[in-house]
């Protein structure tokens, strides 16, 4: 038995020995096509085994194989090529670039995947799609690119709040804000702003120049890795880096006006007082003055006493006083480059905004450095340092009278320079806004730091270890000055400062495994975990009784009024793993989870779950597709997942106190409830989708279908006023969102012209399915009310005119056709729906030589608008405020058919809160167009230029739109903004400022 035993085991040693012997050393460099550079990091594999090593960096590699092994070398963004040994010992090769692979991989969370292969919904656009928009701010540069990302500018001011949101309203009273990302580090995006202004936008800090790609995750399945905070969808933003090479330089600069999209048609000085005496002489309250009371003799008399200058009037046009000619400058440069160990990009620009409005502007200087070093053959480590300054001259909020286009509230027939001073006029009927244009101002300057540092490890080809730490510190300094003519400085000037200061840093530590089992089976998996906290310290100062408007620092008033510092602050603790699995190359599977710790919520419920599932199916690549010519891809896709909200108040469920001074005695409050209860809001969502591609991909697309189930709401309930509170931040009721994306690009021509067409399309329905009778209010008349979609306008019914009499009439109630002249007896009902139908935006390019030509058009249609300022200036002559145009149509006999009532000064003839200023709010806006001409390469090398390239751009170049305001795209924030405002309080116009038209025209060296 021994001696049968120690047999069998020298057979197996001579077996073994027998087997090593016939393996040999294969060696060789791996570089690339284009320029002969050294590649590290390449994967080199022996086909259909786990045997492999990547690269040094110097490009070398050595591995032991069968003689008769295939070798496969694969690099992102190269060709993958397969090699046989064929004995040799030494294999040298060149991987050329795979332009079609670096246009189909996406961003996810802590990685990279093949478009091909994702089973989730995401959306990309490119750095180049941003480059040279005549804009500050990126989201206005990916307005219309997106299918189902739906962005709003609140106004036309510069540097102004934006509004984003994917796949409809999650939330009712939290924040329907996305996450946004840049290089893999959650940042700061909320408004900055103090409380009675208008939301800032911290995004305008990043230069959109600096940007290689936006990655957009909408499902659960490419957004649930980011867990508590995905349900608003997840942006993830990835700026430029430099690749081996050259040192390559570009420079470019570009300079335009601007101008508003439109005006409104005002009366002017003749029609007012025509109106402005028939409003009189029809008024059954001055009828009352002048025969009840004796108030006033007659007609005349009560027109003195309201607005004497009807007796020597002027002809004014106010609204062309607040608007102005806006310019626009932008200049930037940068350099990239290094070499097999070093890689480099730095960048650096200014943009310079003059807005439409007087006094509105925006500037900002940014510079960018990302530096990528290969320390071994094993280790790499890398940092992204950022810094900018903005400074946004900002304007008074819509509700003010001090905002700009207050100013058309003015009568026409009041002079704009009071004759007998030779100074603006003080004696208007409201506040004349040009003495707060002279004497005022409110300037935010920001400084913001955005920089990561990473190390990584590839302990194997398959396996790798990457930490990073991230840093986004925001400093932002406010001053206001009101002079002592102006309406809030009167008499004697008064000012404020404002300091914040918001830390907010991020470290990821995660795992990454990448293995080929067989050719068959192809497996990646992370896993890691995540810490975020942020730091919020503010100081606030106000004064007033400045000795003269010369002196505007507070260090010169007489009398400090008001002073507080404040600091606030929340963390999370994540862990986060996801797999990907390919099965034949044409089965996906994909399974995620997050696990979030917030301090944000009650002590038994800080920990959130968040999984996820997707399933991929490439029918194209089955044996039975085979022969279909004219079909080139086909993908069904579905997923499921479950994703979190967490962003209310950091201390909202927590029962807080305050300090307080009573009678000279500092004391103790209670200032909010405890809810040791509350916890995160979860959004449930399905997703299918197919993606598709025909006749070689000239055509190609992406359709899907999504329905997301928003429960636990966290809604700010309200709770009876004996108790000393107003709300409290509860988990009450749920919300529906469903809706159709489409995705679709053809290249209609190919060759020497080349001509192809994006079509994005996007529809959804949004309804509160459950409030448990709460009835949210925001906004003049919006309301967050179940079975209805959030943000309905909620009012009484307007009906039109009575033609006998003149009289506004109302519907009684909701679906009856009874009217009747008393406001009062009118039931308040549904009347207009802020959420648009559909929204999409339409991209073609062209080019031929060296021309190019792109054009975007986007779209809105089936929102409502309510213009709330139309309760004033389309108001039948009810007030002095001047009147649009249209107001010239108001009944005047008998048997007139009209919507306009009879004008009656002070009589409120159908001028209380209806459904009269609701409007259809659709529109289609040429968002850009931008002609190009790139000089010949043998043209521009005689002046040792590699490229040189002349353009002029507009940016939107025109608007068709049935909505009689100034502009469509309007969302008046009102005093103190909030999330609740936001949501609820969409579609109102109140003064709000037009987008602005922008003509520009610029130039960019390569070198």
């Amino acid at each position: 038995m021994k001696k049968n035993l120690l047999l069998s085991l020298l057979m197996v040693i001579a077996l073994v020995g027998s087997a090593w012997a016939q393996t040999q050393t294969v060696s060789g460099r791996v570089t690339a096509a284009s320029d002969g550079a050294a590649l590290p990091g390449v994967t080199v594999l022996e086909k259909g085994t786990s045997n492999g090593v990547t690269t040094g960096a110097n490009g070398e590699y050595r591995l032991n194989v069968q003689p008769n092994a295939t070798l496969v070398f694969r690099f992102i963004g190269m060709l993958t090529q397969e090699v046989p040994v064929n004995g040799r010992s030494t294999v040298d090769i060149q991987l050329k670039t795979d332009q079609k692979q670096l246009e189909e991989v996406v961003v996810v969370g802590y990685g990279t995947q093949e478009k091909r292969s994702v089973t989730g919904s995401i959306s990309r656009v490119s750095g180049e799609d941003l480059e040279n928009i005549p804009t500050p701010s990126l989201e206005s540069a990916i307005q219309g690119r997106a299918a189902g990302v739906q962005i709003e500018s609140g106004s036309g001011k510069v540097g102004q709040g934006i509004k984003v949101r994917i796949r409809g309203s999650a939330s009712v009273t939290a924040s329907n804000q996305p996450l946004y990302v840049v290089d893999g580090i959650p940042i700061t995006s909320d408004n900055q702003a103090i409380a009675n202004n208008e939301p800032t936008n911290p995004l305008a800090d990043i230069d959109p120049n600096d940007i290689e790609s936006i990655d957009i995750l909408k499902d659960a399945s490419s957004a649930s890795i980011y867990g508590s905070r995905a349900s608003n969808g997840v942006v993830i933003i990835t700026t430029k880096k430099g690749r081996q090479g050259k040192t390559k330089f570009n420079v470019g600069y570009a300079t335009g006006v601007s101008k508003a999209t439109n005006k409104v048609d005002f009366l002017n000085g003749p029609q007012y007082s025509e109106l402005l005496r028939e409003s009189f002489e029809r008024s059954e309250t001055i009828d009352f003055y002048v025969n009840t009371l004796g108030f006033f003799a007659d007609i005349d008399d009560a027109m003195d006493y309201f607005i004497p200058e009807w007796r020597d009037p002027a002809n004014s046009n106010w609204q062309d006083q607040v608007f102005s000619n806006g310019s626009y400058r932008e200049a930037n440069a940068s350099a990239s480059g290094g070499t097999d160990k070093t890689t480099f990009y730095v960048g650096g620009s200014y943009n310079d905004q003059e807005g439409i409005l007087i006094n509105n502007a925006f500037q900002r200087f940014s510079g960018r450095l990302s530096i990528d070093h290969k320390a071994t053959d094993k280790v790499t480590v890398g940092a992204n340092f950022s810094l900018a300054r903005s400074e946004n001259n900002r304007v008074a909020n819509d509700n003010a009278f001090a905002t700009p286009l207050q100013i058309v509230a003015l009568a026409p027939i009041q002079p704009i320079i009071d004759p007998a001073t030779g100074e603006l006029n003080t004696n208007t009927i409201y506040y004349n806004g040009l003495i707060e244009a002279r004497d005022a101002f409110s300037d935010a300057i920001v400084y913001r730091n955005l920089s990561k540092v990473y190390g990584a490890i590839n302990f194997t080809p398959r396996l790798s270890f990457r930490s990073e730490f991230g840093l986004d510190l925001l400093n932002q300094d406010e001053e206001s000055y009101q002079g002592s003519e102006t309406q809030d400085g009167a008499p004697a000037g008064e000012g404020e400062k404002r300091s914040l200061t918001v830390t907010n840093y991020t470290t990821n530590n995660f795992f990454s495994y990448n293995m080929d089992i067989n050719e068959n089976n192809v497996v990646d998996a992370t896993l890691g975990m995540s810490y975020q906290r942020s730091n919020t310290n503010t100081t606030y100062v106000a004064g007033q009784g400045f000795p003269n408007d010369d002196f505007k620092k507070l260090a010169s008033a007489s009398d400090i009024t008001a002073g507080s510092s404040t600091g606030t602050a929340y963390s999370l603790l994540s862990y986060f793993a996801r797999a990907n699995y390919k099965l034949y190359n044409k089965y996906l599977f994909s399974l995620s989870a997050r696990v979030d710790g917030s301090s944000r919520f009650g002590a038994d419920n800080k920990y959130g779950v968040f999984p996820a599932i997707g399933l991929g199916w490439i029918i194209s690549d089955e044996s039975f597709m085979d022969g279909i010519d004219f079909l080139s891809f086909l993908k069904l896709k579905t997923s499921y997942g479950i994703t979190g909200n967490q962003e209310i108040g950091n201390f909202s469920s927590r029962g807080l106190y305050s300090g307080i001074s009573y009678a000279g005695t500092s004391g103790i409050i209670p200032i909010s409830v405890e809810n040791p209860d509350l916890q995160w809001e979860t959004t449930k969502q399905f997703d299918a989708g197919i993606s598709f591609g025909f006749l070689n991909d000239r055509i190609s697309g992406t359709l899907d279908y999504y329905q997301k189930n928003t429960q636990d709401l966290l809604l700010d309930v309200q709770v009876p006023a004996t108790t000393g509170f107003t709300s409290i931040t509860k988990n009450v009721g749920k919300l529906e969102n469903k809706g159709w994306e489409l995705s679709l690009t053809s290249q209609n021509f190919v060759g020497d012209f080349n001509w192809s067409t994006t079509l994005n399309y996007a529809r959804n329905r949004n309804e509160i399915t459950d409030l448990q009778g709460q009835v949210i209010r925001a906004g003049a008349i919006n309301r967050a009310v179940e079975g209805e979609p959030i943000g309905v306008f909620y009012t009484k019914k307007y009906a039109g005119v009575d033609p006998q009499t003149g009289d506004a009439l109302y519907y009684l109630r909701a679906g009856s056709d009874e009217t009747t002249n008393d406001y009062g007896a009118a039931e308040e009902q549904v009347v207009g729906n802020p959420n648009p139908d559909f929204q999409g935006g339409l991209i073609n390019t062209f080019s031929y030589k060296g021309f190019d030509l792109s054009i975007l058009l986007q779209f809105v249609y089936g929102n409502e608008i309510y213009n709330n300022a139309g309760r004033f200036q389309s108001a039948n002559m009810d007030y002095l405020d001047n009147q649009t145009a249209d107001q010239l149509n108001r009944w005047q006999q008998p048997g007139d058919i009209t919507d306009v009532p009879e004008a009656r000064f002070l009589d409120g003839n159908g001028t209380a809160t209806s459904s009269r200023w609701i409007y259809d709010g659709s529109y289609l806006r040429g968002k850009n167009i931008t002609l190009g001409y790139n000089l010949p390469k043998n043209i521009a090398s005689k002046a040792f230029m590699s490229s040189v390239r002349v353009y002029v751009t507009a940016q939107n170049f025109f608007t068709i739109t049935d909505y009689p305001g100034w502009d469509p795209e309007v969302n008046t924030q009102g005093v103190g903004p909030s999330a609740t405002r936001s949501n609820v309080g969409a579609g109102t116009d109140f003064y709000t400022a037009p987008q602005a038209k922008t003509l520009a025209v610029g130039v960019n060296f390569g070198f």
